[in-house]
């Protein structure tokens, strides 16, 4: 089936299946605080899962595949998350910055990403491997 893009398949599965691809290539730069990082502030542990930084760096390519144009600061926002304030109601509380943008320089380094005016965008690259991963998940599910 010729013309299966990201956005035609599973955003779960794709982050899944491209989370494995980048663990499995190895060529994703992962930085030394990865196992005792919080990725937020209304956050009171780590993540339990090891693998959690190629997830989140899947997540991120996948979502300026699907928006273009997108900083360190609209990721904050997506990766957010509700603050407990214990009494009082809660609220919206942004995602660490400095996770996203360990995580998009990452996916820069091996070409997946790359720096425009506005943000980072794909590359023809970059979206080529998303589109090949988007396609074996299609050819896996029939």
């Amino acid at each position: 089936m010729a013309g299966i893009t990201v956005k035609d398949v599973n955003a779960h599965a794709f982050i899944k299946a491209y989370a494995a691809y980048l663990k499995r290539t190895g060529k994703l730069e992962i930085p030394k605080w990865v196992d005792i990082v919080k990725t937020g502030t209304h956050k009171e542990l780590a993540p339990y899962d090891p693998d959690w930084f190629f997830i989140r760096a899947a997540s991120i390519a996948r979502h300026i595949y699907i928006r273009k144009n997108v900083g360190v600061g609209a990721l904050k926002k997506v990766h957010g998350g509700r603050v407990n304030r214990g009494s009082r109601p809660s609220h919206h509380v942004d995602g660490s910055g400095s996770v996203n943008r360990k995580a998009l320089q990452a996916l820069e380094k091996i070409g997946v990403l790359a720096q425009g005016k506005s943000g980072r965008h794909i590359t023809q690259d970059g979206q080529r491997d998303l589109d090949r991963i988007a396609m074996t998940l299609v050819d896996d599910e029939e």
